[in-house]
């Protein structure tokens, strides 16, 4: 299950597993954001290629209004998917 939590105006928190279950409510959630956001991703365990795609569709709109998706605090096999898929190239984790 994934949760996402709102922690500040321009940040939100994904924690738990991010996958094709969950991709319609992270999308819901997701395509809210209109101005430049970060997700920390310290809690979450797993991504698939649904959340993936998910995370590139939200960096795309954003992208194209102007603004920005960053990501932070991946863990590390998070961050190594990210790596394999040279995500990492196209959104910026700080």
């Amino acid at each position: 299950m994934l949760e996402i939590i709102q922690i500040e105006p321009n940040e939100l928190k994904l924690s738990g597993r991010f996958d094709a279950s969950q991709a319609d409510s992270a999308t819901k959630v997701l395509s809210a954001q209109t101005e430049s956001f970060i997700i920390d991703m310290s809690e979450l365990d797993y991504i698939s290629s649904m959340g993936l795609g998910v995370l590139i569709m939200t960096f795309k709109r954003l992208e194209e209004s102007g603004h920005t998706l960053k990501l932070k605090n991946l863990s590390s096999h998070v961050r190594d998917v990210f790596k394999y898929t040279k995500l990492d190239q196209v959104i910026e984790i700080i």
